[in-house]
C-alpha cells in the first residue's frame, strides 16, 4: 500500500517512467479528456454503430450508382478520343457496348451468380419484353448486357421521365437505347426490328411492391395497345429473388402521397446481398387480331405472374436466396 502511495506521489512531482503502467494508468486517469470520453463513450459507440449500419446498407446501391455514372463517363472519353458522331443506335457504338456489358456481365457472375434463361423464346424480329420492376432494376441491366453478349441483340428500354432528368447520363442512355417511351417512339422502334421492353408497373411497382412480389400495374395498358398496333408478340419476363437482393423500407402513407403527386422516388433503396439472380423469359404471346387491349393486359399480367409462381419463394427469403447461390440442382430449372 506503501508502495503505491510512493508512486502516485512520485508521478505527482511530474517525474514520470514510462515503463511504470500504474503510474501512467494514474496520469491518465487524472485528464479531463479522459472523464470527457468515459462519459460519452457510450454515445460515441452508438453513432459509429448506426453509421456503419447505415454504411453497410447502402454501399452496394451506392456502389451500382457509381459505376454507372463511371461508365457514362469511360464512353464520353471514348466519344471524344474517337470523335464519334454517328447515331447512338448505330454499330459504331458496338465495340463501347460490348466493353460496358462485359464489365456488368462480369459484376453479375461474380456477385449473384447470374443466369439467363430462356433466350430462345424471344422473336428474331420485333416484339415488346414486359417484366417485374424490382426496387433497383440491376438485374435487368444485367439482362441487357448478357442478351447483347450473346446475341449482339440491343433491347430498347422504356424508363420512367425522372430517369432523363437525372444529370450527367445522357449519352449512356442514348447508346444503350433507353427512351421515354412514347407510343410513337415504341412503334418506330418495333417497326425498325428492335425489340422494346418495359415494366408496366414501373416505379410504383420498384418502390412499393415487396417480397410478395405482387403486380402494381394500375391501369396502364398502353404497351397492350402498341402490341396490338405494330401486330408484334409480348414476351413475359421475370428475375428470381431480385427483391431479396435489394429491397425498399415498407411503404409509408408520406412517401406513398409523396410519390403519387410529385412521380419522383424520394424512397432509397437498400441492401444488396448476393443472393442468386435467375432471369426467366416466357413463352410469347403472340399477336391476335381478335383480342382486345384489355384481354391482352390480363393475358401479359397472367404469363408474368406464373413465371413469378414458378420460380419465386413467396414470401420471399433472403436466407434461402443466398443458399441459391449453392443450389446445384436449380441451375437449369
Amino acid at each position: 500500500m506503501q508502495d503505491m502511495i510512493g508512486r502516485k506521489d512520485f508521478c505527482a512531482s511530474g517525474q514520470i517512467l514510462m515503463t511504470d503502467l500504474s503510474c501512467l494508468a494514474y496520469v491518465l486517469e487524472e485528464w479531463t479528456v479522459v472523464d470527457y470520453l468515459k462519459k460519452y463513450l457510450f454515445h460515441l459507440v452508438i453513432v459509429s454503430l448506426t453509421m456503419s449500419a447505415i454504411l453497410v446498407f447502402f454501399i452496394v446501391p451506392l456502389t451500382i450508382l457509381f459505376f454507372i455514372y463511371l461508365t457514362n463517363i469511360l464512353l464520353l472519353i471514348y466519344q471524344r478520343n474517337g470523335e464519334v458522331k454517328a447515331d447512338p443506335l448505330s454499330d459504331v457504338w458496338d465495340s463501347a457496348r460490348k466493353t460496358i456489358a462485359s464489365f456488368w456481365d462480369i459484376y453479375a457472375r461474380i456477385w449473384h451468380g447470374y443466369e439467363l434463361h430462356g433466350v430462345e423464346n424471344l422473336p428474331e424480329g420485333p416484339g415488346i419484353l414486359v417484366y417485374y420492376h424490382g426496387a433497383i432494376p440491376v438485374d435487368y441491366l444485367y439482362f441487357l448486357s448478357r442478351l447483347f453478349l450473346w446475341k449482339k441483340r440491343l433491347c430498347l428500354s422504356v424508363a420512367d421521365h425522372f430517369v432523363f432528368r437525372l444529370p450527367g447520363l445522357k449519352l449512356l442512355l442514348e447508346v444503350t437505347g433507353v427512351m421515354p417511351g412514347t407510343r410513337e417512339e415504341c412503334l418506330t422502334a418495333l417497326k425498325n426490328g428492335h425489340l422494346v421492353s418495359i415494366s408496366p408497373g414501373g416505379v410504383r411497382e420498384a418502390l412499393f411492391s415487396d417480397e410478395s412480389y405482387q403486380l402494381m400495374w394500375g391501369n396502364r395498358k398502353g404497351f397492350a395497345q402498341v402490341a396490338l398496333d405494330a401486330k408484334v408478340p409480348i414476351i413475359p419476363m421475370y428475375t428470381q429473388n431480385v427483391r431479396e437482393g435489394y429491397r425498399m423500407f415498407k411503404e409509408r402513407r408520406f412517401f406513398r402521397q409523396l410519390y403519387e403527386s410529385t412521380r419522383l422516388p424520394f424512397t432509397p433503396p437498400y441492401g444488396g446481398l448476393p443472393v442468386k439472380f435467375r432471369t426467366y423469359i416466357g413463352e410469347p404471346i403472340p399477336y391476335d387480331p381478335n383480342i382486345t387491349t384489355e384481354e391482352l393486359v390480363e393475358k401479359t399480367k397472367t404469363a408474368v405472374q406464373a413465371l413469378i409462381s414458378k420460380h419465386q419463394t413467396i414470401p420471399g427469403s433472403i436466407w434461402k436466396a443466398l443458399l441459391e447461390r449453392f443450389d446445384k440442382r436449380r441451375k437449369s430449372d
